[in-house]
């Protein structure tokens, strides 16, 4: 299963969907995301932090139980490559000009795409709609939990 950076944050914040999206991470054999989610996932915190959700000193135990996690392989991060990056820059050139990207974006659907996901969990709603144009299902708990049982 493909995660973006803001669910993998959502598996160590609480936000109104992290519980949801903790649920669907259970889920899966296998939780997959690009090495990008490094540093976004730290500037998540950083953000709480900002914005006084979190204390400094949670957001620096949050960032080492991250740490650890990808340590111990419990995240699979695959590597930010000058191919992830070629693949990226030539996808950007070919996407209308009414799609909205953005740097970590084209890099998370280009690594989930390297990597034969065919899903994208996400709760970002531009790389919701980029999603289609590299032929992935972009996929958010909200869009789950409407649907009947």
């Amino acid at each position: 299963m493909y995660l973006d950076s803001a669910y993998i944050a959502k598996f160590y914040v609480n936000e109104p969907d992290s519980p949801a999206v903790r649920e669907l991470m259970f889920t899966a054999q296998t939780l997959i995301s690009s090495a990008w989610a490094i540093a976004e996932v730290a500037c998540v915190f950083h953000r709480h932090w900002c914005e006084g959700s979190l204390e400094e000193q949670h957001v620096s135990d949050l960032l080492d139980a991250f740490i650890d996690h990808v340590e111990a392989g419990f995240w699979n991060l695959l590597p930010v490559s000058d191919a992830i990056l070629r693949r990226s820059a030539l996808w950007i050139k070919g996407t209308p000009h009414s799609v909205y990207l953005r740097p970590g974006d084209a890099i998370h659907l280009a690594t989930a795409q390297d990597a034969g996901e065919r899903e994208i969990w996400t709760s970002d709603r531009h790389m919701l709609a980029a999603a289609k144009h590299l032929g992935i299902r972009g996929r958010t708990v909200q869009a789950t939990q409407q649907r009947p049982r």
